[in-house]
Order: structure tokens, then C-alpha cells, then sequence
């Protein structure tokens, strides 16, 4: 009877055993899924880093390549904006000059306005209008 319950508890111990093994195998068996799984997001984790450091890149190079264009753009801005005071400033003085002045105010009068109107126009007084009109024999 010993023999049978020997057998019995030993039967019983490899039972046991056997199902600790199908648990641990089984545990093993999720737990390399989960380790595949973590192993394709990783792998999906590294594309996606480099295609941003990629498009990254590309941005740094575009930036750098408008900044290049907008210093020669503000230089050539500049050259324009000298060039337009030069000519401001020359086209000023023409318009002080006696000369245009004269011219000016003979054409406003030819065109029937009064010393007053012409004066007002040239920004000049009505008396240096009167006086320029007189010297020239149009008043």
C-alpha cells in the first residue's frame, strides 16, 4: 500500500510539475509575442524618427536657402531705396529750381488760371508768382 501511495503522490508531484511547466511555456509563449510586438513598434518608432530628422534636414536647407534669398533681397532693397533718395532729392531740387518754376507758372497761366491758384499750386507767394508773370510779360 506504501508503494501505491508513493506512486500516487509521485504521480501526483509530476501532475503538478507538468503544469508548472505548460504555465511557465505558456507566460513564455505572451511573453515573446509581447516582446515581437514591442520589437515592431520600436523598429516602426526608428522610421518615423528618421523621416522626421530627414524632413528636418530638408527644412533646415530651405530655411538656410530663403535666408539667402531675403539678404540678397534687403541688399537689393537697399541699393533701391539709396537710388530713390538720390533721385528724390534731385527731382526736389529740379522743382526749386527758377527754371521750372518759371516754366511752371507760365504753363498754369496759359491753362487760365489766376496768380492765386498758381501760387497755391507752386507753393509759392502770390507776389513772387506776380512778379515771375510780370518778368515775363504774361500778366
Amino acid at each position: 500500500m506504501l508503494s501505491l501511495w508513493t506512486l500516487l503522490i509521485f504521480t501526483l508531484a509530476e501532475i503538478v510539475l507538468l503544469g508548472g511547466v505548460l504555465f511557465f511555456f505558456l507566460r513564455l509563449r505572451r511573453s515573446e509575442a509581447l516582446m515581437t510586438q514591442l520589437q515592431s513598434n520600436q523598429e516602426q518608432l526608428l522610421e518615423r524618427l528618421q523621416r522626421n530628422a530627414e524632413l528636418e534636414h530638408d527644412l533646415v536647407a530651405t530655411f538656410a536657402q530663403r535666408q539667402a534669398e531675403l539678404r540678397t533681397l534687403d541688399q537689393r532693397l537697399e541699393e533701391r531705396a539709396v537710388e530713390l533718395r538720390r533721385l528724390l532729392e534731385q527731382a526736389e531740387g529740379i522743382l526749386r529750381s527758377p527754371q521750372f518754376l518759371r516754366e511752371l507758372i507760365l504753363n498754369k497761366r496759359r491753362q487760365g488760371q489766376t496768380a492765386q491758384q498758381i501760387a497755391r499750386a507752386a507753393g509759392l507767394a502770390v507776389d513772387e508768382v506776380e512778379l515771375i508773370l510780370a518778368q515775363s510779360g504774361e500778366e
